[in-house]
């Protein structure tokens, strides 16, 4: 069979390349890694990224998901059947289990979650001895995101200083950690929302439902849609809406919300993407929006 010419590869090809690249880096270079995997579309990529690089063996890791307890149902549904479908071994750690130990402490039982899963990944991290994770963080989503190297150094606290980050030159990369120090992997780190939905579509990946076009009662409030649950109950003068809406991002149900769309298939969403000028965290992360629970300073706390 002849050689493919550099010139037929598309650019999906290019980046699936590097990502399957960096994977095969941490399962050579790091002795306990880890595949961080919520269901969701980024991790659903990393997912096929990880049977490119190592089927028809098992992964040389286990998946993992910090679970906040106020996850969307159909998102815990579907990510216990990939894993199953896999025959992955799926690690599940609770912000439950750490309010019961104690560790987090919520003002009151409708607070988001997300700032706390810091606190449980850490412990995740010291139980397990895991000295690499590896997640589907893109450098398009937020721009405290922008400043993360692809092996993102953390300490032996968990914390993150986006000013002690280590030179990634002609795609060398630093895996070396004393112990208690681990690193923060992202495979794609260099693709976009658009690049993650055209691979989504080329490959024909299973997602949750939720992030196809679907009727949902939702509330207007500070620029967002905000999905009724008995989380996010509305407010008094919120007017009730049943709209088609789509998830571009899926977390904790008390700050993230849908958008407007009737996208129903990746190639219609991939024509939404296309020309959208609005992140997807900055258009459906609540606690995104103020300074107090802004995504650096969770960041540096040892949020993923």
């Amino acid at each position: 069979m002849p050689a493919i010419s550099n010139t037929t590869r598309s650019h999906l090809d290019w980046l699936e390349s590097e990502a399957i690249f960096i994977m095969r880096e941490v399962a050579a270079e790091c002795a306990r890694p880890v595949l961080l995997f919520s269901g969701g579309k980024d991790s659903c990529v990393l997912l096929r990224l990880a049977e490119k690089a190592f089927r028809p063996g098992k992964f040389p890791f286990p998946l993992m998901h910090i679970d906040t307890g106020h996850n969307f149902d159909e998102v815990i549904a579907f990510r216990d059947a990939r894993a199953a479908e896999l025959g992955e071994a799926l690690i599940v750690r609770s912000v439950e289990d750490s309010i019961r130990r104690g560790t987090v402490v919520l003002r009151k039982e409708t607070d988001s979650r997300n700032a706390a899963q810091a606190v449980t990944l850490l412990e995740a991290i010291e139980e397990f001895g895991f000295d690499a994770c590896i997640g589907g963080a893109r450098r398009d989503e937020e721009k405290a995101r922008a400043k993360e190297r692809i092996f993102s150094f953390r300490d032996e606290f968990g914390q993150w200083n986006p000013k002690a980050q280590r030179p990634e030159l002609w795609n060398l990369y630093n895996t070396r950690v004393h112990a208690g120090e681990n690193m923060r992997v992202f495979p794609i780190s260099n693709w976009t929302e658009l690049d993650v939905w055209q691979y989504i579509a080329r490959e024909n990946l299973a997602l949750p439902s939720i992030y196809y076009a679907h009727r949902r009662d939702v509330v207007r409030r500070n620029g967002l849609l905000v999905p009724v649950t008995p989380l996010t109950p509305p407010r008094e003068g919120e007017r009730v809406e049943n709209l088609s809406v789509r998830f571009r991002t899926v977390g904790d149900i008390s700050c993230t919300c849908p958008v407007a769309s009737e996208a129903a298939d990746p190639q219609a969403i991939i024509a939404e993407t296309a020309v959208t000028d609005i992140t997807e965290r900055g258009a459906t992360r609540m606690d995104d929006q103020t300074s107090e629970a802004s995504m650096e300073r969770r960041k540096k706390e040892g949020y993923f």
